[in-house]
């Protein structure tokens, strides 16, 4: 924290995080005058103002990490922070109980796997292929995993930025064709397959599609993790 925090207080520092802080509270204003379309989801705004700003001013991505490391930092603690939801519908989980727990494990196996099949049918390299492995968790579990099994840290943060933001546009629609009404569904669907993104979007949906959303995040999170690194070690 203190390394992020010091190198936030740099002039480069403090122009990046207003520029991105700006660039979000733009996003907010353009998504609620166009009702919440799904296409104007804030961090697709936000990620275009920030990108421009980088062209423009010829400023490398790692710079601007470096920058707004302090951004990254809050990852962690805003991660805990949507325990709150959890807590406030405990007692509507605790009614649910395993049957949570196998909707998330489905979701949880199901989405890498078949994105997994995807690169592997079309003879990615193996690098690859495992980072695609851990596109469905929240992005410092994502990067800690691939890591772990072969895969490319950077590379996984990339395909859980992209995952959560597909997911969020996309979800509203799929939920409509699919005719999924049932609004914990909702929410375990988010959470589980958007990670950190499509429980930020399930928060505007209300409190009990979060606590769903974030349930599905945090289960979801660790049973990868643990489980990616293990399962590499016994078959590869």
């Amino acid at each position: 924290m203190i390394n992020a925090l010091n190198q936030s207080l740099t002039f480069s520092g403090i122009l990046w995080l207003c520029v991105s802080i700006l660039g979000y509270v733009v996003a907010l204003w353009v998504n609620k005058k166009c009702n919440g379309h799904p296409v104007t989801h804030p961090i697709v705004f936000t990620a275009a103002f920030v990108s421009l700003g980088l062209y423009f001013s010829n400023t490398s991505v790692v710079e601007y990490q470096q920058a707004a490391s302090l951004l990254h930092w809050l990852l962690g603690p805003v991660t805990v922070a949507l325990a709150w939801p959890i807590y406030r519908q405990w007692q509507r989980l605790k009614h649910y109980g395993w049957r949570l727990f196998v909707s998330i494990g489905f979701g949880g196996v199901i989405a890498p796997i078949t994105a997994w099949f995807t690169l592997f049918v079309l003879d990615a390299p193996m690098a690859l292929q495992m980072t695609m492995l851990a596109k469905s968790i929240t992005t410092p579990l994502a990067m800690e995993a691939s890591a772990h099994i072969g895969g490319i840290p950077a590379l996984a943060a990339v395909f859980v930025i992209s995952t959560g933001i597909v997911g969020a546009i996309v979800a509203t629609g799929i939920f409509s064709v699919f005719n999924v009404w049932e609004r914990k569904a909702q929410g375990i669907a988010l959470g589980t397959v958007a990670h950190a993104v499509g429980t930020a979007k399930s928060i505007h949906m209300g409190e009990d599609v979060a606590a769903m959303a974030t349930l599905g995040l945090c289960v979801n999170g660790i049973f990868t993790a643990l489980a990616l690194p293990v399962v590499f070690s016994i078959f590869v």
